[in-house]
């Protein structure tokens, strides 16, 4: 296989450098506002120290640049005392030449259980409605059948929706299946197929085969991109090769919050390019000032970032996220257990092979984490089983890629069997709105106000309850 890629690869590359430069323009989107930030500084930036960096970015010439969604949306609630909802319409405000994205956990919005159909279209709505033009749509597990619902939202309310695979590597994940989710998404109806790699596990050549036959399959029905994490440091050679391989678009962050747990570099990938048959068309001028922005937002952050931004080869056998990898740091040290913290990454993969192989990213990646360190805590694996692990094997959180360890099964569900065939939304609580509307009661003034309560009720009440108190920060 490594000889056919590299005859391939050199026949795409005589053809491709006779061509003229931006012939074969590569699109970028900029993360920098909400993966950048959430990476690097734990999303902890004010909404008033991200407006004038999205302000200034407003005028690169991107396709598109995220800025909501993801961890912002409770974090703002949580931590900030801003209500995200705002932080949207003022973003908004200041940049009226680009797209703004968000990313969306499909069945599961923006928390950590499905809901119902009714409820992920008011979500939608609302987010069409207060600013956002471009979805990221994934399910952790690739169980599309989990983003369909919000795929058709963003089509009927006029948004794009651009629908994410999510990359691991494991017995069952082949490059036959990743072509057959390929051909899944296309029957979804999205408008952008997006090659997702949270870990940052993915390598060149894997990334060279992977696109090169999602765009042979796909024949130009529905443009590819690549988002691709740094944590094993092969990310600007995955890009690369992957616009050799013909992809679309690529993601990257402004060079401050770049690499690592991040992205790569937007002003490296726009000068590797330059005066190719891929040139952005970018400006690297332009960036300049967006750039020295994120410097400064990073300095003012630092205390954010932790030992766990950077690149680190030990992903390629954990597959921890580094933001799992902080969140496990947490644990521990609450348990006062630090010493357990290699034994905890050991546990990692073998979780992940009892619950078929998921892609680690949320909410898969803290669900086997928290397992795993609760496994050698208590000395003892699955003594303590979480909430989260059980909805999981039951469905809750889709369909597994690969077969669950029917002891856990069995240690979870007794003598019955999860039944794979449920659709996630369809174990959603259907009373979930009139729960949050009799909670809040004249707290939540509009349905953005509902949205927070079924989304993080006891962050909306606390949240939305200062507010009615006036109390800022």
């Amino acid at each position: 296989m490594s000889d056919e890629i590299l005859n391939q690869l050199a026949g795409d590359m005589n053809k491709l450098l006779s061509e003229p430069a931006g012939s074969r323009r590569v699109k970028i989107t900029d993360l920098t506002p909400r993966d950048g930030q959430q990476c690097k500084l734990a999303t902890r930036v004010t909404t008033d120290d991200l407006l004038p960096l999205c302000a200034s970015i407003d005028n690169c010439g991107f396709y598109a640049v995220e800025v909501w969604g993801g961890a912002t949306f409770d974090v703002c609630m949580r931590y900030l005392n801003e209500d995200p909802w705002d932080r949207l319409r003022r973003i908004k405000s200041v940049m009226p030449k680009s797209k703004l994205q968000m990313l969306l956990r499909g069945q599961h919005i923006l928390a950590y259980r499905p809901y119902t159909d009714k409820i992920v279209y008011k979500f939608v709505e609302r987010a069409v409605a207060n600013g956002i033009n471009v979805f990221r749509v994934f399910e952790a597990t690739n169980d599309f059948r989990n983003i369909e619902t919000a795929t058709k939202a963003v089509k009927e309310f006029g948004g794009e929706a651009h629908v994410e695979v999510n990359y691991t590597v494991s017995p069952v994940h082949t490059l036959e299946k990743w072509l057959e989710y390929a051909e899944q998404l296309i029957e979804v109806g999205a408008d952008w197929l997006s090659l997702k790699d949270a870990t940052g596990i993915l390598t060149p050549f894997n990334a060279y085969r992977i696109i090169k036959g999602i765009k042979d399959m796909t024949k130009g029905k529905l443009p590819v991109l690549l988002h691709c994490h740094d944590m094993g440091g092969t990310s600007s050679m995955c890009h690369l090769m992957a616009v050799l391989a013909g992809v679309d678009m690529i993601d990257t962050v402004l060079s401050p919050l770049s690499f690592g747990s991040a992205h790569p570099a937007t002003e490296t990938m726009v000068a590797s390019l330059a005066g190719t048959p891929f040139d952005t068309g970018i400006d690297l001028k332009v960036l300049e000032e967006p750039a020295l922005i994120t410097r400064q937002i990073k300095e003012k952050y630092e205390k954010y970032e932790t030992g766990y931004t950077g690149v680190s080869a030990e992903v390629f056998i954990h597959k921890v996220p580094g933001g799992m990898i902080s969140n496990m740091v947490a644990q521990l040290k609450e348990a006062k257990r630090m010493d357990l913290m290699d034994a905890a990454l050991k546990e990692t993969p073998s979780v992940e092979k009892d619950l078929g192989h998921p892609p680690l990213l949320t909410p898969t990646s803290q669900i086997v984490g928290v397992q795993a360190v609760l496994n050698v805590l208590a000395g003892e694996r699955y003594k303590i089983v979480t909430k989260e692990t059980s909805d999981y094997v039951k469905g809750k959180y889709g369909r597994p890629p690969g077969t669950v360890s029917p002891e856990l099964i069995k240690k979870i569900m007794k003598d019955k069997q999860p039944d794979y065939s449920i659709r996630s939304g369809e174990m959603a609580d259907p009373a979930d709105w009139d729960k949050a509307a009799k909670d809040l009661g004249p707290l939540a003034k509009c349905d953005e106000d509902l949205l927070l309560g079924v989304l993080f009720p006891m962050q909306a009440k606390e949240f939305l309850t200062k507010r009615e108190s006036g109390i800022q920060n």
